[in-house]
């Protein structure tokens, strides 16, 4: 493959060029879960786009206007094995490598977010350069602490960074929704604006930075990334933290009830921060 050509082989992602700027396009119904089949085709974009030299900016976008990217696929979690990973590990996982690879990558990586980002989508949205929310609709919610887990792919490490400690540790051990105001305010996006003028500015931002010299642009991403902390160690403690919640018989237990309370279907998962505290309190009730 080679000039401009763009790979055609992603079951889930879509992907145009204008000029400089690559339009990726998110399409795993029915709230872009990230499925093994979606992580596959992330990892496989990730690293073509990274020797892509025809792209300065690209843009995530969804064809869902209800979801950005939900969260990590909980079947695909409850199938890992209770013995499997008994020691701490001291390694990355292939997640923490595609969020890493995002966040270092000599492109400006933009996500537009109309409307649910959460879990495992809201780590991949933070590894990116730019979050751009829709100010009626966009909302996020990292929901692991109340299905008896946490955070296993750098939300722990990225969210406290974005918008402080207080802050990120009140949305991660509550569950609560942060609305795209708010999530202004606190550092989460970049902006909010109305649904009707997101687009324009996003429009008008991209033509901007792809009328500049790519080079200084790559600069000038690289000399502010020596700003940001080294997230590997913090990254692997995650790990092992999650990986003892993963395999306890209360996590299991919990994300078992998830699933089948409606976890993943699109009618809870759009009210996931009352869903969410509606399963850890049958879990109580069920003893």
């Amino acid at each position: 493959m080679s000039g401009s050509e763009l790979p055609n082989t992603y079951k889930s992602l879509k992907l145009r060029r204008k000029g400089r700027a690559l339009y990726v396009t998110i399409d795993n119904p029915p709230i872009n879960l990230i499925t093994k089949s979606l992580l596959v085709d992330l990892i496989g974009f990730s690293q073509w786009a990274e020797k892509d030299r025809e792209s300065t900016v690209i843009i995530f976008e969804s064809t869902n206007p209800d979801f950005f990217i939900a969260h990590f696929d909980v079947e695909v979690l409850l199938d890992i094995e209770e013995d499997s990973r008994t020691g701490p590990i001291d390694s990355l996982t292939v997640f923490d490598e595609l969020c890493l690879r995002f966040q270092k990558m000599p492109k400006i990586t933009i996500c537009v977010i109309n409307g649910r980002v959460g879990g495992g989508g809201s780590e991949i949205a933070m590894s990116c350069d730019f979050r751009f929310a829709a100010i009626e609709t966009a909302v996020m919610n990292q929901m692991e602490v109340p299905i008896g887990i946490i955070p296993g792919g750098g939300g722990t490490q990225r969210l406290p960074h974005l918008i402080g400690y207080p802050r990120a540790l009140e949305l991660i051990v509550s569950g609560l929704d942060l609305d795209a105001k708010t999530g202004e305010k606190w550092g989460y996006f970049n902006r909010s604006l109305p649904a009707e003028k997101l687009n324009e500015y996003i429009e008008n931002l991209v033509k901007r930075i792809t009328s500049f010299d790519p080079k200084a642009v790559r600069s000038a991403k690289e000399a502010l990334q020596l700003t940001l902390p080294d997230f590997t160690n913090g990254l692997v403690e995650e790990n092992n933290l999650f990986n003892e919640l993963n395999r306890s018989t209360k996590g299991r237990n919990l994300m078992q009830s998830f699933l089948k309370m409606g976890g993943q279907t699109s009618e809870q998962e759009k009210r996931i921060e009352d869903f969410s505290l509606e399963v850890a309190i049958q879990e109580v009730l069920n003893g």
